[in-house]
C-alpha cells in the first residue's frame, strides 16, 4: 500500500451510526432481491480509485481485524489506504483466508474457488467478494446478460451492462455454477456499480442470456 498523509485521506462517514446503518439496508435488500440494482447513499468521500458503492459497502461492514484481500491494481491505492484507516482490517495475501475481497475489475477477478467456502458447519465462515464494474463502453453493451433464478426473485432477473467481455462472463457463469453447488459453503458476491449495489447471493442459479 501507499502510504498517504493525514490530510490526504478522505474522510469516512459523516455519521457513522446512520451511515453503516443506511449500507445495511441497501446490502441486505440487494441480497434478499438478487440483480436488483440498489441505490447506495454517499456520506463519505470516497477514494478516487474506486465505485463509492464498494467502498461505502467494505466501510460498513468491515471491522477492526477483519481480512480484506485486494486484487493487485487496488492493493497499491488511495482505496487500500483509505480503508484501512477507517475500518481497522487487516490486508492479507492469502485469497482463502479472506473475509472479504475488493475487485477492482473483471481481469483481476480469481478463481472463486480459491477464495474461502466456509463449511457445512460454518458456511458464514466464507468470503464475500465485491468487484468494481466500470462504465459500459460500446463495445461492452452487447455482452451477454445474466439471467438469475432462485430464492427472492418471483420469476427471473436479468443483470446486464456488466463491463465485461463474452469470455468473462461465460468463465463466470461456469465458476458460479460451481459456486452454487458448494450450497451451504459457497461465496456471496456484491458488483459495484457507480449508482448502487447488485447482490448475488450463493443461493442464485445463473444462465448467459442475450
Amino acid at each position: 500500500m501507499t502510504t498517504l498523509e493525514l490530510s490526504e485521506i478522505g474522510t469516512g462517514f459523516s455519521d457513522i451510526s446512520l451511515g453503516s446503518q443506511s449500507v445495511f439496508r441497501a446490502a441486505l435488500e440487494a441480497l434478499s432481491y438478487p440483480g436488483r440494482s440498489v441505490p447506495l447513499e454517499v456520506t463519505f468521500e470516497a477514494p478516487k480509485a474506486a465505485q463509492a458503492s464498494s467502498s461505502g459497502l467494505l466501510l460498513a461492514l468491515l471491522e477492526p481485524g477483519s481480512l480484506l484481500w485486494l486484487s493487485p491494481s487496488l492493493a497499491s491505492t488511495d482505496a487500500a489506504t483509505w480503508i484501512v484507516f477507517h475500518t481497522d482490517c487487516k490486508i492479507t495475501q492469502q485469497q482463502h483466508e479472506a473475509d472479504f475481497a475488493w475487485i477492482k475489475n473483471w481481469d483481476e477477478l480469481p478463481l472463486l474457488e480459491n477464495f474461502a467456502l466456509g463449511t457445512d458447519e460454518y458456511p458464514d465462515h466464507s468470503t464475500t467478494c465485491v468487484i468494481d464494474l466500470a462504465l459500459p463502453t460500446r463495445s461492452s453493451i452487447s455482452t451477454p446478460s445474466l439471467t438469475l433464478t432462485g430464492p427472492g426473485i418471483a420469476h427471473h432477473s436479468t443483470i446486464d451492462l456488466l463491463s465485461a467481455t463474452s469470455a468473462q462472463a461465460e468463465d463466470f457463469v461456469r465458476q458460479w455454477t460451481q459456486n452454487h453447488s458448494c450450497f451451504p459453503r459457497g461465496v456471496d458476491f456484491f458488483f459495484a456499480t457507480n449508482t448502487g449495489l447488485i447482490g448475488l447471493p450463493r443461493t442464485t442459479r445463473i444462465d448467459i442470456s442475450g
